[in-house]
């Protein structure tokens, strides 16, 4: 399996499950990429991009999820926003 295809599943995870309920709680993120070690790195956005215990909370929920539906995912890695 190429790191293509890891990153459009990774993707797809996100656009079905991770953003769509995130979303609803009123915390976001974006895919910033998917390398080929399998680490993905986010940006957080809206109300908990600032705070660095809703973070990390945020980070192992999707993390957890992201594993069950891609378990070739090392680990999720947040990343500045450029």
């Amino acid at each position: 399996m190429g790191v293509l295809d890891l990153h459009q599943r990774v993707e797809e995870a996100f656009r079905t499950t991770l953003v769509p309920t995130l979303q609803a709680t009123g915390l976001d993120f974006k895919l910033a990429g998917v390398d080929a070690d399998g680490v993905v790195q986010v940006y957080l956005q809206g109300a908990c991009h600032s705070c660095p215990s809703s973070a990390m909370s945020m980070i192992m929920s999707i993390e957890r999820e992201l594993l069950e539906q891609v378990p070739e995912v090392a680990y999720i890695e947040l990343t500045p926003e450029p």
